[in-house]
């Protein structure tokens, strides 16, 4: 299996979906564009296409941040899941696989950083891949903003603070708002690279102290579960 990642921001780094790679030994290869790196021309030799978070949203413009092809990535995006691929974006990754597919991105109702539960709704509870995660499970959170809804878009798991945690566009294409990836490492590159605003002025935003408290193993493995799922779908050719 060959998984490649969009890097948009060192410290938004892939956390639990690296490890779960290295794990199963699968080949890995990067687009770090805030280093330059140009974007993935040939998809074929790729299987899972995994685009990461950042502080720009999809309206973002290369006048505003060179390195950032916003629809360059969304190009790309739709050329995947054509192709087959599974794709799977986290945080701005899901904004923008919702605007490949034709759905706007929209502001959360609430911000949301640290650690909080995600309920998972009824289609939630029936999908396979998600079965294990139960009614409820705590999870990382860092944004803004939610990825858009196309017509057949099932929203796996919302939270207090934000009606779309985790959605499914397809078999194989998912988003995913909330941050399962987050390890204490990535979290304290977080905190030395975000302007965080003060936790008393929003319900759902934690110190820096809190959020370095946490465990974030049970949510790793969690997601660790799902990919194994999921990568067992796709060598099965369910699209």
């Amino acid at each position: 299996m060959h998984i490649h990642f969009i890097v948009h921001e060192y410290f938004e780094a892939p956390g639990a979906y690296e490890s779960w790679a290295e794990k199963h030994k699968h080949t890995i290869s990067y687009s770090r564009v805030y280093q330059g790196d140009s974007l993935l021309q040939d998809i074929d030799d790729i299987d899972f296409l995994i685009v990461m978070g950042g502080p720009q949203d999809p309206a973002t413009t290369t006048e505003q941040c060179a390195y950032f092809d916003s629809k360059g990535e969304q190009e790309l995006i739709e050329k995947a899941i054509n192709a087959g691929k599974v794709v799977l974006g986290i945080c701005l990754g899901s904004q923008l696989i919702g605007e490949a597919l034709g759905a706007r991105f929209e502001h959360s109702p609430e911000r949301e950083i640290g650690k909080y539960p995600i309920t998972l709704t009824q289609s939630g509870l029936q999908h396979p891949l998600f079965s294990h995660f139960g009614k409820t499970l705590n999870v990382g959170h860092w944004h803004n903003d939610m990825p858009g809804l196309t017509s057949d878009t099932q929203i796996i798991a919302h939270s207090e603070g934000c009606p779309r945690q985790i959605v499914a566009y397809g078999e194989l294409v998912f988003g995913f708002q909330c941050h399962m990836e987050l390890t204490k490492h990535v979290v304290s590159l977080l905190i030395e690279n975000d302007e965080l605003p003060d936790s008393s002025k929003f319900r759902f935003v934690e110190t820096p102290t809190a959020l370095l408290q946490h465990d974030y193993d049970e949510m790793n493995q969690k997601l660790h579960v799902f990919l194994d799922k999921l990568e067992k779908r796709y060598q099965l050719g369910i699209v």
